[in-house]
C-alpha cells in the first residue's frame, strides 16, 4: 500500500498548508503578512469555517469547524470540513495539515474526512483521472501509530468500496472469494474458500437454491483472525451477503432500472472483508471470523422457484414465494453455520430489504437484535461516533406469524408490510446465539456524491466495525 497520509516535522515555504485554528490567538504562529492576518481576522469574526488565502507559491487554508456541543456531531462536522477542503484545494499535489488548536480540533476526524474522500473509482477507465491529492503531510502531535491507523481504516473502506463498485462481469463468486483471500494475504488473516462440491456436501440447501439459475458456481468463504493474544475466547463473527447480481430470479425485478445497480448486492460481503482487513492491518487483539456465502441470483431453465420447498443446512424446510428474497436464504445457511464456532457474538450485514432502504434513506443502517442488548447499545455508541448510524426496528414476536407457512416450517416472504422486519425475523429462525442484523440496502450506494463517503459505493459499516470491536 502506497503511504498517503505522513508525518513531516518542518514546513518550508512552498508547501500547501491546511490550518485547523480554535481562534485568533492561534494565529500568532503563522508566518503571514499583517494585511492577510487581518483579513483572516474579519473572516473568522464572521464565523467563516474556511478561509482561503493564495499567495504565489502555494495555498494557505484555514479551518476553524463550527461549535457543537455534541461530541460525536462535532467530530462528523470535522470530518465533512475535510470532504469541503478536498473539493477546492489544488489537485495533483500535496498540503501540509497543522492544528493550532491545542488538541481541541480532533486532527484524526479531519485527516478521515479528507483521506475518504480522495477516493475515485476508475478501474476501467482508459485514462486515468491525475487531479487527485498525492500526499498528506502532518505536522501535528498525532503519533506515528495514529496516521498509521487512519491510512489502514481508509485502505480497509477503499477495498470496500472497489468491490461493490465492481461490475459482475468482473466479479463472479470465485473472484469475490479470491479478492478476499488477497485482502488477507495483504493485511493476515486467513481465508478458506470452499467450492460447489464442499458447498454441497455440507447441504447448505439455501445457498444451492439460489445459484441454480447460475452458470457460475457459488463459493463460501471463512475469514479468520486470530491473534495470540485475543481478548476474547469465543469469537466475533461478521457474516456479509454475497450475492454479486441479482436479477430476482424467476421474480424477475418489475421496476424500470432496477436491475442497473445490482452489482451492489454483495455489499454486505465487500463491508466484512474491508472490516476485517482494517482489523488485522491494525493488530486488533479481538478473534473475528468472517463468512461469505456466495453467488449471483440468476433466472434459467433450472432455476429455483416461487412455491418451491427448499431444505436448509440446520435441516429447516423454506417455501420460497419470491426468489428475489434470496439474500435471506443465503445468509441462514451461513448463520446456522456460524453455530459450529459457539460464537460471543454474530453480526450480519446485507443489502437485504428494499424496505429498510425505504424506511431512513441512506442516512443510517437498519438494524434489529436477538439476545444481544447491550452489545446492540455498544454498536449504536459505535455508530454515532464513526456517524455510521443505527435505527433499530422493533421485534415483537406478533411479526413471527407472518413467515408461518402452511406447506413447510417457515416462508421467506412476510407480507405486504414490515419488509425489512419480517426480512429479520426469518433470520432470526436460524440462531441460537447473540445477534444483531445491519440491512444497509440504504447506505451501501448512492446515486449522487455524499459528502467524504464517495458516490456509488460508500463502504458504510466499515468504520462501524472497525470502531466497536477495537474498543469492545
Amino acid at each position: 500500500m502506497k503511504t498517503f497520509i505522513k508525518n513531516k516535522n518542518t514546513i518550508s515555504e512552498k508547501d500547501n498548508l491546511i490550518i485547523l485554528v480554535e481562534n485568533s490567538n492561534n494565529l500568532s504562529n503563522l508566518d503571514l503578512e499583517k494585511k492577510e492576518i487581518n483579513y483572516i481576522n474579519d473572516r473568522l469574526k464572521k464565523n467563516d469555517e474556511i478561509i482561503t488565502i493564495n499567495q504565489y507559491n502555494r495555498e494557505i487554508i484555514i479551518l476553524r469547524p463550527k461549535k457543537n456541543d455534541d461530541t460525536n456531531l462535532y467530530l462528523e462536522e470535522t470530518r465533512c470540513l475535510g470532504f469541503k477542503v478536498h473539493e477546492q484545494i489544488k489537485k495533483n499535489s500535496s498540503v501540509v495539515v497543522q492544528n493550532l488548536s491545542e488538541g481541541v480540533i480532533n486532527t484524526f476526524a479531519f485527516l478521515e474526512g479528507l483521506a475518504l474522500s480522495n477516493y475515485n473509482f476508475e478501474e476501467y477507465k482508459t485514462k486515468k483521472d491525475e487531479s487527485k491529492l498525492h500526499t498528506v503531510f502532518v505536522n501535528d502531535s498525532l503519533k506515528e501509530d495514529k496516521l498509521n491507523e487512519i491510512e489502514k481504516i481508509v485502505e480497509a473502506v477503499k477495498i470496500t468500496r472497489d468491490l461493490v463498485n465492481t461490475p459482475f462481469s468482473h466479479l463472479k463468486a470465485i473472484d469475490l472469494a479470491n479478492k478476499a483471500k488477497k485482502a488477507g494475504d495483504e493485511s493476515g488473516f486467513k481465508t478458506t474458500i470452499f467450492t460447489k462440491k464442499k458447498i454441497e456436501s455440507l447441504k447448505m440447501g439455501g445457498l444451492l437454491a439460489v445459484n441454480q439459475g447460475s452458470i457460475d458456481e457459488p463459493t463460501f468463504s471463512i475469514l479468520e483472525w486470530k491473534p495470540a493474544n485475543a481478548t476474547n475466547k469465543k469469537p466475533i463473527i461478521l457474516v456479509g451477503k454475497g450475492v454479486v447480481y441479482d436479477t430476482g430470479g424467476l421474480s424477475l425485478k418489475p421496476t424500470a432500472n432496477s436491475m442497473d445497480i445490482m452489482k451492489v448486492d454483495m455489499a454486505g460481503a465487500g463491508t466484512v472483508i474491508g472490516a476485517m482487513h482494517a482489523i488485522a492491518n491494525n493488530n486488533i487483539q479481538k478473534y473475528v471470523i468472517g463468512l461469505i456465502p456466495a453467488t449471483d441470483n440468476r433466472p434459467s431453465g433450472n432455476a429455483y422457484a416461487p412455491g418451491d420447498v427448499v431444505t436448509m443446512y440446520d435441516g429447516t424446510t423454506v417455501e420460497v414465494l419470491n426468489t428475489d428474497a434470496e439474500g435471506r436464504m443465503i445468509l441462514a445457511d451461513a448463520l446456522s453455520y456460524a453455530h459450529k464456532y459457539d460464537p460471543e457474538l454474530v453480526i450480519d450485514l446485507a443489502t437485504l430489504t428494499g424496505s429498510a432502504a425505504n424506511t431512513i434513506g441512506h442516512f443510517g443502517i437498519v438494524s434489529m437484535q436477538e439476545n444481544a442488548r447491550k452489545e446492540h447499545d455498544l454498536l449504536e455508541k459505535s455508530g454515532h461516533n464513526t456517524h455510521e448510524r443505527l435505527a433499530e426496528m422493533p421485534f415483537w414476536k406478533d411479526y413471527d406469524e407472518l413467515i408461518k407457512s402452511d406447506i413447510a416450517d417457515i416462508k421467506n416472504l412476510g407480507g405486504p408490510f414490515g419488509g425489512a422486519i419480517t426480512a429479520g425475523k426469518f433470520l432470526a429462525h436460524f440462531i441460537k446465539y447473540p445477534w444483531i442484523h445491519l440491512d444497509i440496502a440504504g447506505p451501501a450506494w448512492v446515486s449522487s456524491k455524499y459528502q467524504y463517503r464517495s458516490k456509488g459505493a460508500t463502504g458504510m459499516g466499515v468504520r462501524l466495525l472497525y470502531n466497536f470491536i477495537k474498543n469492545r
